[in-house]
This record gives structure tokens, sequence and C-alpha cells, in this order.
């Protein structure tokens, strides 16, 4: 049995921290949390800002002649052209030199500087100082600014540098290029150094000695049992720390720290945590079978059910041999919305051009298939890998509107063997379901045909969970790169899981409106299957982001086409809710981006789909 909570390395006061990280999935467990303390670095700063102002008549006429005449004039010729006395160009233009809008020779000549200004209709006024904070990092290697200065406190834990060692080398802030200091001012969120509208910082200097602070950070060693995975965690208060996280990462798996030293969980402790963790896991899935099996036995018992009895609604019943194949097409037959399939192994044995087909079908229909394979804790262990051409078969299965319909992805780790259909119907047992067609030579299987709801759910959501994990690291991973072909794959498992929601709020949180129409795709599968209302809030999200959206933009087309699409498919059932979504702005937006023309109007629209 593994070791309980009181018994791990867990200091008392991060238990809460604790429960919280292993409520997020049943997959996490954290084997150590401990408190240390580093150390930050603060320099009291003095920035000068530069802001524009309007300019005068007369500041106007002389930057404009200094820049259009040819060659450029004095200040004699142009108060000789203006018929002013040359005391008051002279003023002026000193003005101006004073600053940085004219260079110091004559004749009169524009700056780099005057020359932006003057652009915008302006000239800067004379900068003014603003006293910061310059805050130096060493976890993050930053330096932020802030205003407030941060209180020095004792904190008698642990110094982390004590255990890892970290860079506490002081930032000469006064030897950092202007260009970095003004970049960290910026992402520090304080509105002092903003180009486009002329505010800028131009100079920035020490004004009193640099201070050591004490700040108070959190150690999490977590294990995820899916992915047979260990990881280290920094979090300030609730906050994770993402890139000293990924750091320590990095030093442990280089043999760089020791957990033993760093929070009393040695190798053998971590070994045995781990084997009991997915001891406990397997046992918890083997509990699950165990209570199908003995279902089936009270139906069978109670009720004399025959094996070739028909579907028996909210009950069990078992499968053997030469029936199981039947049963298997039949379930995928019946599929209005998801089929979620978990097979070990895959192999051209099941998956023929017979297989293929039907799973055309399902897909014009609006059907998704999640497929997950895999036995080994590595992919690189396993003895019987998907073969390639069968892989790309699978994957060559697409939705009327060409998005992927089958999601095939390695999980691993598992020996279960699952089919689960619009979350109604779960087949389990021993039966090897996409590599063993089980029409010949009978080898004794047997399977469970399950249709009580709250055992279907449970079955369901514990490989949607795996599912669900998957989408989300390849998400990332595409975030990173922008890699818009990978990013499809994470869109379609939303999509499949009846999650568009989801794939659409990571589409609006980064800015990545290039997969709109993919979304509009996925969306659209959804309502062909009715697992996506016309109602739902998602497209009127959709409809939001249209004002973000250029008619210059690559994929306007697409958006175009898209747009045409769904709005059609849900007038064809629900025209007043169709209608309902093209709001005046919405209409506005339509015709802004040639989704509709002119001569066109919100009733015809629909009309054409009606």
């Amino acid at each position: 049995m593994f070791l309980t909570s009181s018994a791990k390395p867990i200091d008392d006061n991060l238990k809460n921290f604790v429960d919280e990280i292993e409520a997020q999935s049943p997959s996490l467990s954290v084997l150590a949390a401990h408190q240390f303390r580093y150390s930050l670095r603060q320099t009291p700063v003095e920035v000068n800002i530069k802001e524009p102002r309007q300019f005068n008549v007369l500041e106007e006429f002389i930057i404009r002649a200094a820049i259009e005449f040819q060659p450029p004039p004095t200040e004699d010729e142009l108060a000789s052209v203006l018929g002013l006395d040359s005391i008051f160009i002279q003023t002026t233009t000193a003005t101006l030199r004073s600053l940085q809008t004219l260079s110091a020779t004559s004749p009169i000549t524009v700056t780099p500087e005057g020359r932006s200004f003057y652009e915008k209709g302006s000239v800067p006024q004379p900068p003014y100082p603003v006293q910061l904070n310059a805050i130096t990092d060493p976890l993050s290697d930053k330096i932020t600014f802030q205003t407030e200065s941060l209180n020095e406190t004792v904190i008698n834990l642990p110094d982390l540098a004590d255990f890892i060692s970290i860079d506490n080398t002081i930032t000469d802030i006064s030897v950092l290029p202007l260009e970095e200091i003004q970049k960290s001012i910026q992402t520090s969120g304080l509105a002092l150094h903003v180009p486009e509208e002329g505010k800028i910082v131009t100079l920035c200097k020490i004004i009193a000695s640099t201070q050591k602070i004490w700040r108070k950070i959190s150690l999490f060693v977590i294990y995820n049992a899916l992915e047979d995975k260990l990881s280290i965690q920094i979090r300030s208060g609730k906050q994770i720390l993402e890139s000293a996280s990924n750091w320590l990462d990095v030093l442990h798996a280089g043999s760089k720290i020791s957990l033993q030293a760093l929070c009393k969980l040695s190798t053998e402790t971590i070994n045995f945590e781990r084997e009991a963790i997915l001891k406990q896991k397997n046992t918890e899935i083997e509990a699950r079978l165990e209570n199908i099996r003995q279902k089936a036995l009270e139906v069978s018992t109670k009720s004399s059910v025959k094996l070739n009895n028909p579907t028996v609604t909210g009950e069990v019943l078992q499968l053997r041999d030469g029936q199981i194949a039947q049963a298997f097409l039949e379930v995928l037959n019946s599929a209005k919305g998801q089929v979620v399939i978990y097979s070990p192994w895959v192999n051209q044995a099941v998956v023929n051009e017979n297989f293929l087909t039907l799973l055309q079908k399902l897909a014009n229909g609006g059907v998704w298939i999640l497929i997950g394979h895999g036995i080994s804790r590595q992919q690189e262990d396993e003895d019987k890998p998907i073969p390639p051409e069968v892989e790309k078969k699978l994957r060559a299965v697409k939705t009327p509107d060409g998005l992927p319909s089958v999601q095939v992805f390695w999980l691993g780790g598992s020996h279960v063997k699952e089919v689960i259909v619009d979350q109604k119907i779960h087949l389990c047992g021993s039966h090897n379901w996409l590599s063993y067609r089980g029409d010949y030579l009978p080898r004794g299987e047997s399977v469970y045909k399950v249709t009580i709801p709250h055992q279907v759910k449970e079955a369901y959501e514990f490989i949607a969970n795996r599912f669900q994990n998957h989408a989300q690291k390849l998400w990332e991973k595409a975030l990173k790169n922008r890699d818009f072909q990978l990013a499809i794959e994470p869109l379609c498992i939303w999509g499949a899981l009846g999650m568009e929601d989801i794939a659409l709020k990571e589409i609006q949180q980064n800015n990545w409106l290039e997969l709109l129409p993919v979304w509009l795709n996925v969306a659209l599968q959804g309502l062909r299957s009715k697992n996506i209302q016309a109602e739902s809030a998602s497209f009127k999200t959709a409809l939001s982001l249209l004002s973000q959206v250029s008619i210059d933009e690559t994929f306007i087309e697409l958006l175009q086409q898209g747009w045409h699409k769904v709005i059609g498919a849900i007038a064809t059932n629900n025209p007043k809710i169709a209608l309902n979504l093209l709001s005046d702005e919405v209409w506005a937006q339509f015709l802004r981006l040639n989704i509709v023309q002119e001569s066109d109007s919100p009733n015809d629209f629909i009309l054409e789909y009606t």
C-alpha cells in the first residue's frame, strides 16, 4: 500500500494545496511538498519620460519647412519668408532643439525623433522623472519594474540556494541597453513607455543601493500515473511559476539536483510509490470491471437472459467468442455522434477496407471516432506498434468538411479493451477490438455489453480524461511553435469530446483567429450529429470575434464559406434561432467581411436554407 498523505514528506501548511492538486485529476499524486525561501534583488531607479503635445502653428511651419525645403532653410531665411523678426524664429528653433526635435546644426534639420513626432502632429515635452523599483528574480531570470517597493521580511525557512545552484549575480541596471529596460517596463504592465502614443522612456539611472528581499515559495513533487512521469512544480502562493518549474524539471532530469536532499524523497521511495500508485489505479479499473461482471451474473441469474437476447436497456449482457464481433459491428453502426475505442494493439486484421468503409459512413453522418492504443509505458517499448500504413488509413477518414474524423493516438500504459458509443453503450472485456476479428478460432473470450447509465458514465469519464489530457499537450505544443496543422488535432479531439467551447476559448485567448474556419467545421460535425445545439452560446462567441478579423486575412475565404455552412445548418432545422444570431452588429460584420452582399437581407439569407 502506498504512503498516506500524513506519512509523505509534506509540510502541514501545504496539505490544502496538495488536496487541490490531486483533485484536478485522479492520475495525479503529490509525493512531497516543502516550503523554501529565496532572494530577490530590489534596485531603486529613476526613469525620465518624454510625452508629446500638439505643436503650434509656427512650430509646424518650421518643422515642415525643414523637411520639405531643399536645401533646408536657415532661421533668417524663414523669418524673411514669413515677414517676422528673426528673434521669433530663433526662440522657437531653440525650444525645438532643446526637445531634440531639431538638430543643433544650421541650416535647420529635423531629427529622426522630431520627424516621428511631427507625423503624429506633435512635439515632445520636456522629460519628467518617475521613481520605480527594479526587481531581479533569479528563478524567472527576469527583471520587472513596479512603483511600490517590496518590504523586507524575516523568513525562517531553508534557503533554496543551499540545495540548487541559483545565479544570484546582481544585474547592473546601469549597463542594460535602454531598449531592454523599455521592454521590461512594458511587460511589467506600467503605462510609462507607450511608443504608439508618443510616450517614451528616455533614461534610466540607479538612485539607491540594491537590497536583498526574501520571498517564500512552495515546491511540489508530483507523479502523473497516466504519463508515468515525475515533475517538479514551484508556486508562489497559488501562482504556478512555469519557468522555474520547467527549469527544475530539466535539472532533475540531468541529475543536477537531489530530491533526497531537497525534500527527503529517496529514489527507493519514489519507485515504491510509483509502483503502488500504478497498482492502485489498475486495482480501481479491475474493481470497475468486476462490478460489471457481477451485474452480468445478476442479470443471468434473476432474469435468465440468453446470450443472444437483444439489447436490454440499463443492464449488463455477457457475450462470448463469435457473438463479440457481431455485437461490435452492431454497436458501431448504432453510433449517432461519438465512438471511443481503447485497444492495446491496432492492425490490419481488423482495420481492413470493410472497417474503414464503416468508419467513413459514420463520419459522413456526423460521428467522431477517438482511438487510443498502447500497452507499454513508453511508446518506444511497444512490441507491436501500430503499422504506419494502418494509422495513415485511419487518419484518411474525413468529415464532409475535410477534417480528420478519426483521431488515433498512442496513449500507452493500459491493458484495458473498451468501446463506448454515444456515452450510452459500453463494451469491455478480454477482446482486442482492433487487432483480432474474433470470427475464427474461438479463444474463450468474453465481453460485457453495459447500458447501465452510471457505469457507462464512469468508464467514459476515465478514458475521456486521457484523451483530454492528450489534446491539451498537443495544443500547448502547437501553440509554442504556432503550428497550424498540429493545432487541428486538439481542436478535433475537443470537438469529439463535446468540448467545442474549450476549443473556441483557446482560440480566443491566444488570438489565433486563423483557426476560426477549422472551429466552424468542427462545430458543423456536431450540428450534423445534434451533439451541438443550435442555441449553443459558442456560436454567439464565435460571431463576436468577427470584429477582430480583417478582410485582408489569408483565411477570409474559408471563414466566409464556414459561416455560410454553419448558419445554413442551423437554419435548416431552426430558422428562428439562425435569424436571431444575425443581429444588426453581426450583420454589419457579415457585410464588412463579404460573407453576404449589400443586396442581401437576414431574412433572405435564412430563406436560402429553408
